[in-house]
């Protein structure tokens, strides 16, 4: 019996910085596995910038409910010296005492500076950290994107997952959301491009993508038709651009790669990413690539004056990424 008081002892688990949704996913997982080992448990919350030293005793102690709990406090940045005083003393007693009562202690830390103090002093005092990624480079999100898949035993074809990334990489919950939807409607597996599209078609940024691909791969007159479809149905023109511009970006850091110049981590692209750029050079000169970049400022410009002609600039940039920046305009 000893023995499997001391297994279940207390937990203090801290979930820190990261993206804002898988910080928040971190705590739900934290309490779901909590309450599956001990179904009895109660469910307290706390906010560390409102409660105080007597509130987190109370909700560590037996009640009359449940002789267990599980405890999650936000926000501990905001814990006062005499809370967070009292959350470390018990962290430590707990890492001590094998009568310490049962349950879980999930305190949720939003991210910077503040709050760093308690952090340290818990950690030491036995705390379990649970580190939270940020998502902000490419690679995170593509990696973000296939864990989802893999979350259901899934599994994404890379160009799908690299798509899903690109087109809600900003909105973590929504991307979690459409891989989510995405294998409860469809058996296929992996989920394939077409499939994603289906689901993304009234999106901007995969009506971006795909004239730029079309303009990347020599043919300029499907892509200022798509172009021009997609202006007609309300996209804004400034979307397109930003598209054809990420695509340009991510061909010269290929470039640069392969030519010596950065290293693959300092471009700071997802392989799968880097090698389709790479195969994409063929036929693309440094000059070229300057030449299409320069084009889609000015057709960056056309479309945040009032004078310009967002139209007009859209088209020959299509025209001179089709053709890699040789013809004469």
């Amino acid at each position: 019996m000893a023995a499997k008081q001391s297994k279940q002892r207390t937990r203090f688990i801290l979930v820190l910085d990261g993206d804002e949704y898988l910080n928040e996913r971190q705590v739900r997982d934290c309490r779901d596995q909590a309450m599956k080992n001990d179904p009895q448990a109660e469910v307290i919350e706390l906010d560390a910038g409102e409660a105080s030293q007597y509130d987190f005793d109370e909700a560590v102690s037996p009640s009359l409910l449940s002789p267990s709990s599980i405890v999650i406090i936000r926000h501990i940045q905001n814990a006062d010296n005499a809370l967070a005083d009292t959350m470390v003393s018990y962290c430590a007693s707990m890492a001590k005492d094998s009568a310490t009562p049962t349950g879980t202690v999930i305190a949720q830390h939003d991210g910077g500076q503040k709050g760093k103090k308690v952090i340290d002093r818990l950690s030491k005092a036995g705390a379990e950290k649970k580190d939270i990624p940020d998502l902000k480079r490419a690679d995170a999100k593509l990696n973000f994107v296939i864990q989802c898949f893999e979350r259901r035993n899934r599994r994404v074809d890379p160009a799908a997952a690299q798509q899903l990334a690109a087109v809600l990489g900003e909105k973590t919950g929504e991307l979690a959301a459409m891989c989510e939807q995405l294998c409860f409607d469809f058996d296929d597996d992996p989920i394939g491009l077409n499939l994603v599209n289906q689901y993304l078609t009234g999106n901007a940024e995969v009506t971006g993508f795909a004239v730029a691909d079309a303009a990347l791969a020599g043919n300029a007159a499907k892509a200022i038709i798509d172009m021009r479809a997609a202006v007609a149905q309300g996209t804004d023109p400034i979307a397109l651009v930003g598209a054809l511009a990420m695509k340009l970006r991510t061909l010269a850091k290929a470039s640069a790669v392969r030519s010596g110049s950065i290293s693959q981590a300092e471009a700071k692209i997802n392989p799968w990413v880097l090698r389709n750029a790479t195969r994409q050079l063929s036929g693309w000169t440094s000059d070229g690539l300057s030449k299409c970049i320069q084009m889609l400022a000015w057709a960056d410009e056309q479309n945040k004056t009032n004078g310009g002609d967002p139209m007009y600039a859209l088209e020959r940039s299509i025209e001179l990424i089709s053709h890699k920046g040789r013809m004469t305009v």
